[in-house]
């Protein structure tokens, strides 16, 4: 099993393109999406290429591949366009051995995680910033975002698959990786 995991495109149809290209490059089985697709959210910049209408059509011609959870900018009237669930709150995942909760990050986090029992992985997007942390009952990972990353060198997603989680630029270029 080979996931791609993304969070925070914020509709800008530019990233999503990008994004798009980089799963089928990517040859993964599902496009795992962590929130916060269309709108930006009245604390963040309008991002580059901003345009819901086009990221929800790019969005839906694949959308049978794709597993989202809700994000904080997230509404109902988002799920009226797009044509795939995306108003869980969480999923619960199972990666080979591991079991995944995968949500968005603002209410499930490692700083009010959600009971895990040892060895899940606790998969979040919200805080724009890639991460990979070790926490005694779980394993923390964070996508980033690639349309408005806190840190600007690294605009790209995460591919997971059973033994490894591999942070990746948009171009395919790899940042960090680490086995699980």
């Amino acid at each position: 099993m080979k996931w791609m995991v993304a969070s925070d495109l914020h509709g800008s149809a530019t990233v999503c393109e990008k994004l798009l290209e980089a799963y089928r490059r990517e040859g993964a089985d599902k496009l795992l999406l962590l929130g916060d697709l269309l709108y930006h959210g009245p604390r963040n910049p309008l991002p580059d290429g901003y345009a819901p209408k086009r990221c929800y059509e790019l969005l839906n011609e694949c959308r049978d591949e794709i597993l989202c959870v809700r994000g904080n900018c997230d509404a109902e009237v988002d799920q009226m366009v797009l044509e795939f669930p995306i108003m869980a709150e969480y999923i619960l995942l199972q990666l080979g051995t591991r079991t995944v909760f995968a949500t968005h990050g603002h209410v499930w986090n490692p700083e009010n995680p959600p009971l895990l029992s040892p060895g899940f992985i606790l998969l979040c997007g919200h805080t724009h910033h890639a991460g990979c942390d070790l926490f005694p009952d779980f394993l923390y990972l964070n996508p980033g975002s690639p349309a408005l990353p806190k840190v600007t060198e690294h605009r790209g997603y995460l591919v997971l698959e059973e033994d490894k989680a591999t942070f990746k630029a948009l171009d395919g270029g790899t940042y960090w990786e680490r086995e699980l």
